[in-house]
């Protein structure tokens, strides 16, 4: 009890010598590590869907048109017949 009533009007070495100034401590931390990696992540993904751009235009440009596939006499009998067009033979 009677260490409380000695320290009732004291204030801490501490704080008395700062007053009322307020001390901010900046230091220099670098980058944040999550910040780096989304960094990263977000380039490389733009480099990949640059580069398959780039090559898609390329080969619009260079590459021959595809071919189509060849018809099976079959469906191209199912044709001939849709159109009234008999089969020879038949």
């Amino acid at each position: 009890m009677e260490d409380e009533v000695e320290f009732a009007d004291k204030v801490p070495p501490a704080f008395h010598e700062m007053g009322n100034k307020i001390i901010y401590e900046t230091e220099a931390r670098g980058f944040n590590p999550g910040l780096m990696v989304l960094l990263l992540v977000g380039s490389l993904l733009l480099i990949f869907l640059v580069g398959n751009y780039v090559l898609y235009m390329y080969a619009q440009k260079t590459l021959p048109p595809r071919k189509k596939k060849p018809v099976s006499k079959k469906k191209m009998k199912r044709e001939r017949l849709k159109q009234g067009i008999s089969a020879p033979g038949e």
